[in-house]
């Protein structure tokens, strides 16, 4: 297999920016031209935005349209040189750079793999600069080196069969959570939950049911980092969580570990599986884990668990995803929105009776199982690429 030296921009019909539309004009604002934003960008593959602009919005700033298959860069701050692949034609703003790809000299999927791949590389090369930026002119010129197109198909289909699985149980996983957290609103907050019709309601509580504070019915604690001038407090085997690790799903491993002398040494605490973790600071506020394993986190987490013979980690969690906003906008601080753990224990909260908590609890655990199997599934998955992914995209591996 003959490999040579291309640089990204001799494999591309155009390596374009994008742009942002003034946001001092809301009307270029709540289009339905998708609008794709850095921090969207994260080796992964682009379905939708999370905002949309008009076409004047388009009309009167730098965006411009792409085409579906392109690969997307982030150049920007901490997510500086994440990729990811678009599956419809978007808009971006400027801190993306858009490789075009065209398809007679080189396979979009094995580009964007390749760059995936050499993120360590693409990250410290924006080290440096005033904001940790990459440019376009950069990206343009690195160097990749590649196959003949019809080799990197192969390859691109051999790591694409473990994507596609990946998001099938993505997908999964996501209507798993939309039908807990449906069934959440329709017996906690609309209250049809199964005997309604002959309960009495008292001040907008059914009777059975318990007005409080989340401090009536769970516990709460926060953990701790331990001192980072003792470098051997991070080579032990218990999983310790940070803020960034919170997604909204179970935490089946962290990026560090610590010692038994570090959760000796310091405010870290372990607790033990199925408990909830609120993200109190900064961008992540108000994000959710559940703990699939025991483990310590940092003092950015606030810990949830039971308390009250009725609580439930199922009910905790989607207690708090369903009340995310209103419990943002309780947060403080100019620079950066911050919750304490204080805010979270007094936060108003009704537990329904123990029956009903029950069958609630029945009706969800096989699917919060389920989900928790596909996300174990999905980290398998994950391994099994990333192991072969290497040594595909160096030839090792013949195809």
């Amino acid at each position: 297999m003959i490999w040579q030296l291309h640089q990204l921009q001799d494999l591309c019909i155009q390596v374009t920016s994008g742009g942002t539309p003034p946001t001092s004009r809301p009307e270029y604002y709540g289009g339905d031209i998708p609008w794709l934003r850095t921090q969207e960008v994260n080796f992964n593959t682009i379905r939708d935005t999370e905002l949309k602009i008009t076409e004047d919005g388009l009309t009167n700033s730098a965006a411009k349209w792409i085409p579906e298959n392109s690969v997307i860069v982030a150049m920007y701050g901490n997510s500086a040189g994440r990729v990811a692949v678009n599956q419809i034609p978007l808009t971006t703003n400027q801190a993306c750079c858009n490789l075009i790809v065209d398809g007679a000299k080189a396979d979009y999927r094995f580009i964007y793999y390749k760059l995936l791949l050499d993120y360590d590389v693409l990250h410290q090369m924006a080290k440096g600069a005033a904001q940790n930026n990459l440019n376009a002119g950069q990206i343009k010129t690195y160097s990749i080196r590649a196959p003949l197109v019809t080799q990197q198909e192969r390859i691109a289909d051999i790591l694409s069969a473990y994507d596609d699985l990946i998001e099938n149980n993505r997908r999964r996983m996501v209507l798993l959570e939309e039908a807990a957290r449906q069934l959440y609103r329709e017996w906690f907050v609309r209250l049809r939950f199964p005997g309604h019709e002959h309960t009495r309601i008292t001040n907008g509580v059914p009777e059975g049911w318990e007005r409080g504070y989340v401090d009536n019915f769970y516990n709460t604690a926060s953990g701790g980092t331990p001192s980072r001038k003792t470098p051997d407090h991070f080579t032990g085997d218990i999983p310790w969580v940070k803020t960034q690790e919170l997604s909204n799903g179970f935490i089946i491993d962290t990026q560090e570990k610590i010692t038994e002398d570090a959760l000796a040494n310091s405010s870290a605490k372990l607790f033990p599986e199925r408990t909830v973790l609120i993200a109190l600071y900064g961008a992540t506020v108000g994000e959710l884990g559940i703990l699939a394993l025991p483990a310590a986190t940092n003092q950015a987490c606030c810990s949830v668990f039971p308390k009250d013979p009725r609580s439930h980690y199922i009910h905790a969690f989607l207690f708090f995803r369903e009340n995310k906003a209103k419990l943002v906008s309780l947060s403080a601080g100019a620079a950066q929105k911050n919750i304490s753990q204080q805010i979270v224990r007094g936060f108003e909260m009704v537990m329904p009776s123990k029956p009903l908590m029950e069958a609630y609890v029945d009706s969800l655990s096989m699917a919060f199982e389920q989900w928790l199997n596909l996300q174990r599934s999905n980290e398998k998955l994950h391994a099994a690429r990333d192991l072969l992914l290497p040594r595909l995209m160096s030839g090792v591996i013949s195809v």
